[in-house]
Parts: structure tokens; C-alpha cells; sequence
């Protein structure tokens, strides 16, 4: 793939490629745009009965899971949704369905937005832990409200390089579960059982194969809406997606990187431009209200529920920044308590009461500056 400086710029001379944002979508509704600037030729109306113009290349845009492969096209197995250029079919599974109305297509100039809506991770986790009751949970109570945050893990294994450490972040790996719903074979279920199959559903007895309620996506072109090609979407959340399994790694752990990307391939000379927000060329229904104060009416206006309004991608970046933090924070305090949680007014002589010598409280943040000079003088 070729990248410009601002990384919204994308294309490849290659077989499809896919490129992939740097950030990820765990719950509510957000919106990005792409625009083809290579691609199908648009037609015009005097050229009708012309022939075709041969495509300068392809593109398909989506979203996709983090185990999406780069190397192939949105769309091409379970971990993403996409939409081809030609007649503006649908693609997952890598199985293209008409979806665009007829005489439509996507051709060069036009712009695609795409909105995801995804519940509350109080709901995804129950769906993935399986205490998820369809006859309960029959709505989506905290998609709009302050839920709990789930149990954030990071692991990263350390590897050693010419006197240096460098910290691996471990990757998440397909299952053959979706691999097998993928290639489907007639003497091996999807759950391991008998022969046939069973659909993914929010109850389905394999985790991988659970799905989300309230989940979809939409299409607009140019503005227009063109309708919903994706609902249920595949469930991400561990246990539904697991690390690979290596030294160092544990299984079943969210290292808060999980969740739905934009994406983007292209194919021979096919390129595209992405449009993160907060100004879109077509903004979405209801989207320049969005951070308006409502001025409040009559008690019954004013009580009434609101469907959520659909954020710009860009948005999410400087959520995941503030998540870092926070997650950092937390991992520092976690290794302090694990040193034994002393201050530096408990150290003497350049060691802990916990047996923590101040070189390691000073590399974890642990000692104060008394601490540091004491180090300081100690070294001489």
C-alpha cells in the first residue's frame, strides 16, 4: 500500500491490499467517509450506449475486525463487512450480494459514508460470557449512559535485541470456528458437533460465533442514504477473540485495541481518500445538531428518548490517547504495589523495606526526589 503524509491518501499497484485506521470502534455509532479518486470512470449521459471505460483499478471500503488480514480485500472472510465498486454489492465471506439499487455502482468522485452502530460493552460482555437472555435483555439500556469499563490487560512480551528490550504487542489470531464458518465443510459443524450447520446468533454455544444485537451498519452515497446491508455483526470481545498462543501471552485478555476499524482496499492503481471528521463532504443525518443545546419545550419533549447521533471517527482518537493514560497509570500503580507500595520516606541507605533496592523504585516512579539524591549520593 502507498500512503501520503497525511496517511488519508491510499493506494497500491499490487493484488488487493487493505489499509486499516489506527484507531477502533467498541461501542456506540460512528461515521468515516471515502472517496474513490481512481477507480470505475463515471459515464456520462451523452456517452450512454458508448462502450465501457476500462476501470483504472478497484476499491472496496468496510470495516474490519484487528484479525482482518491486509493482504486481502474488506470483505474477505468473517472479521469484516465491505462494499465492492462494482454495482455496489455487498461483500463478507467473500460472498458478493446485490445491494445497491439497479443502474447503481460506485464509480470515480463518488463518496461513501459509512456508519456503524454498536451496543453498550455491558451487553457485548454479557453476549460473549454468555448470560445474555434474549427475553430480558430486550433493550440496550447503557448505549447511551456511563457503563463499566471491562478488565483492560496489556500484556507485551519483552524481547531482547543488541543489549536493548523491546516490548512485542501480542497479536490476535483467527479461529477456526469463523474459519470454518468461512469454508464450511458438509462433514464438520460450525460447533464441533454432527454434521450441519448453525447460524451465529447472540446464544450461539461457541463464543466466535456469537453476534450483536442492535448492531449494523448503513451505506450512504453522496449524502443518499443507500439502505443497511449488515446487521447482527460478529461479537469481538474475549472469549470471542483470543491472543495467539506464545511465551508471555494469556489467553482471553482485552488489551483495549479490539473492536471495529475503517478500512479500506484497493486493487491495481485503485486509490482512495479517506475522511475522519469533524468535516464531512456529506455529513450524516442529524450530524451538525450533534453538540447543539436543545432548548428544552414542553415536559413531554424534553423526557422523550433520543436516538444516539453519529460521531466522527477522529473523535475516537483522542478517546484512545485518554485510554492510554489511564491504562498506564493503572500499570504503574500495579507494578509499585507489586514492589511493595512504599514511598520513598521507607527507604534507607538506598533500599526499600520491602527489599526493592532505589534504582528499581526510581526506574518505576516509586521514590520521590529525596529518594534520588540519596541514589545520587549512595553512587558516589
Amino acid at each position: 500500500m502507498f500512503l501520503d503524509e497525511s496517511a488519508h491518501h491510499i493506494t497500491t499497484d499490487k493484488g488487493f491490499r487493505m489499509a486499516k485506521a489506527n484507531v477502533a470502534v467498541r461501542s456506540g455509532k460512528w461515521y468515516y467517509e471515502c472517496k474513490i479518486t481512481s477507480g470505475i470512470p463515471k459515464r456520462k449521459r451523452s456517452d450512454a450506449h458508448a462502450p465501457e471505460e476500462a476501470p483504472r483499478g478497484h476499491v472496496r471500503m468496510g470495516w474490519a475486525r484487528r484479525e482482518a488480514p491486509l493482504d486481502a480485500p474488506v470483505g474477505y472472510d468473517a472479521y469484516s463487512y465491505g462494499l465492492r465498486d462494482v454495482d455496489g454489492q455487498k461483500l463478507h465471506m467473500s460472498r458478493p450480494k446485490d445491494f445497491f439499487p439497479s443502474g447503481q455502482s460506485i464509480r470515480e468522485g463518488d463518496v461513501i459514508g459509512l456508519e456503524i452502530n454498536l451496543p453498550s460493552e455491558t451487553l457485548h460482555r454479557k453476549i460473549v460470557e454468555g448470560q445474555y437472555n434474549p427475553a430480558v435483555d430486550l433493550a440496550d439500556d447503557d448505549n447511551n449512559g456511563i457503563e463499566e469499563s471491562g478488565n483492560i490487560i496489556r500484556d507485551r512480551v519483552p524481547i531482547r535485541f543488541k543489549a536493548h528490550l523491546y516490548f512485542e504487542q501480542i497479536d490476535y489470531s483467527p479461529s477456526k470456528e469463523l474459519e470454518d464458518l468461512n469454508n464450511p465443510s458438509p462433514q464438520v459443524s460450525t460447533t464441533g458437533i454432527g454434521v450441519g450447520t448453525v447460524d451465529p446468533g447472540p446464544t450461539h454455544p461457541s463464543p466466535a460465533l456469537r453476534t450483536l444485537p442492535f448492531s449494523s451498519i448503513k451505506v450512504y452515497k453522496n449524502g443518499e442514504l443507500m439502505g443497511t446491508p449488515f446487521t447482527d455483526l460478529l461479537a469481538f470481545l474475549p472469549p470471542a477473540s483470543k491472543p495467539q498462543p506464545q511465551v508471555g501471552a494469556r489467553d482471553g485478555l482485552d488489551d483495549g485495541m479490539l473492536g471495529y476499524y475503517p478500512a479500506v482496499s484497493a486493487f491495481r492503481g485503485g486509490a482512495a481518500e479517506v475522511n475522519f471528521g469533524p468535516k464531512f463532504w456529506y455529513p450524516p443525518p442529524g450530524y451538525e445538531e450533534a453538540n447543539d443545546v436543545d432548548m428544552i419545550g414542553d415536559a413531554q419533549v424534553a423526557s422523550a428518548p433520543k436516538a444516539p447521533k453519529a460521531r466522527a471517527i477522529g473523535e475516537r482518537y483522542d478517546e484512545q490517547i485518554v485510554e492510554d493514560i489511564v491504562y498506564d497509570i493503572i500499570d504503574e500503580v500495579d507494578f509499585w504495589m507489586q514492589d511493595g507500595g512504599i514511598t520513598g520516606k521507607g527507604a534507607q541507605n538506598g533500599v526499600l523495606r520491602s527489599g526493592v533496592t532505589a534504582q528499581d523504585a526510581v526506574a518505576s516512579g516509586a521514590l520521590g526526589p529525596e529518594g534520588i539524591k540519596e541514589l545520587v549520593q549512595d553512587e558516589e
